[in-house]
């Protein structure tokens, strides 16, 4: 757990906290939680997102069960750089669709001064660490793993299985291309599909 109360005053440099796990987990919930504390603390928060997500709103950063709060579009790292010059936290989310110098910029802010909270998935559709998480879960001094519901199972879920074919790294979706897996469910699904490949395969004759 997080103890918001754990702050040295004296000590001019920030800090990074990183909110990750599968989709349907709460990852953005959480995001908008501490953003939302910080405001209402009279801080000055700048929220940012990849301008490639636009599952619910071009500008608002919107949790699955629809609570948001306003963000600003950006493409790439750089940008949120150059917009925090006079900000107290920093909100960052889907933050495994930016590339490496998200790491950098983060560091950078923490370096400020800035509270940096980042949420995004730790692991692609194949269950591989995804972009720049591992690195910015390497360097934060807070990191908390959040798990969904496994549809199959009940048990706790952090695998985020793609129920549809299609193979690129970035696909947009919800519960329509997505489910929440238990490691155990994750598994017979991937092998389940490998069987099915295999079978699809034509056979060689000489």
């Amino acid at each position: 757990m997080f103890l918001e109360n754990t702050v040295n005053h004296n000590e001019q440099f920030g800090w990074i906290e990183v909110v990750c796990g599968s989709m349907f987990s709460g990852k953005t919930e959480e995001l908008i939680r501490r953003m939302k504390r910080a405001q209402f603390a009279k801080q000055r928060v700048e929220i940012f997102k990849p301008t490639i997500d636009k599952r619910y709103h071009d500008e608002m950063v919107v949790s699955h069960d629809a609570n948001q709060i306003r963000s600003t579009p950006v493409d790439s790292a750089e940008q949120i750089r150059l917009m925090t010059s006079e900000v107290d936290v920093v909100g960052i989310d889907e933050a495994q669709f930016f590339d490496d110098e998200i790491v950098n910029v983060c560091n950078d802010l923490a370096n400020r001064g800035i509270r940096v909270i980042v949420a995004g998935l730790d692991m692609d559709f194949m269950g591989k660490p995804f972009g720049p998480m591992p690195a910015l879960m390497a360097t934060a001094e807070y990191v908390t793993k959040v798990h969904a519901v496994c549809t199959r199972t009940g048990n706790l879920a952090h695998y985020s299985h793609r129920m549809t074919a299609n193979k690129d790294l970035v696909v947009l979706g919800e519960t329509d291309i997505y489910e929440p897996l238990s490691r155990a469910a994750y598994f017979k699904a991937m092998q389940l599909r490998k069987n099915e490949t295999n079978s699809e395969t034509p056979e060689i004759k000489n």
